[in-house]
């Protein structure tokens, strides 16, 4: 059996990572397009300060998740 080299190990990674990520980011699009039809005040009643809320959620959520793509790995031990 043949070995992979780590070049095409690492575009199949790349490519599983696109064709994953560009999926994923529609759904949560969709999603997000979904939690806007509650706007709609013919059909619900809110106040300013669940919108807060809502927002509020959205935005730590997604702050935690760009921190995690954009964050360095640590090594706790070096020589």
């Amino acid at each position: 059996m043949a070995m992979k080299n780590s070049t095409n190990t690492t575009e199949e990674r790349k490519r599983r990572f696109e064709r994953l990520a560009a999926r994923r980011t529609q759904r949560v699009l969709h999603r997000l397009d979904v939690l806007g039809n509650c706007s709609n005040k013919s059909n619900y009643v809110y106040t300013s300060e669940q919108v807060d809320k809502i927002f509020k959620a959205i935005r730590e959520k997604l702050g935690e998740i760009e921190m995690r793509f954009r964050a360095k790995k640590s090594t706790d031990f070096q020589l």
